[in-house]
């Protein structure tokens, strides 16, 4: 049986659970198997955004793993990144005046 980690984190709170998973097994089952929607309950495993050692995966409930593999949670993204970065700029540039 493969054994696989499931990773998800917020700003107050990080979990890997490590679990077996049947030979086939996606990485929708594997989160589901993991019981992690139990400590983070806002996690919807049909839904959320998944990947595989940082690389994001398509289609979730296709995806077979391999032993060894970390299937990562992530959570939406509160701002665009070019935002961000926007908003930092105008920030420093700001107070080197």
């Amino acid at each position: 049986m493969p054994q696989v980690e499931v990773a998800y984190a917020r700003p107050d709170k990080q979990e890997i659970v490590p679990v077996q998973v049947p030979e086939g097994a996606t990485a929708v089952e594997a989160v589901k198997l993991s019981g992690i929607c139990a400590i983070f309950p806002e996690i919807d495993a049909d839904s959320i955004d998944m990947g595989i050692f940082g690389k994001v995966i398509k289609n979730p409930a296709d995806h077979e793993l391999r032993d060894g593999d970390r299937v990562e949670l992530y959570r939406p993204l509160q701002i665009d990144p070019k935002q961000a970065r926007l908003n930092r700029a105008k920030k420093k540039s700001a107070s080197d005046q």
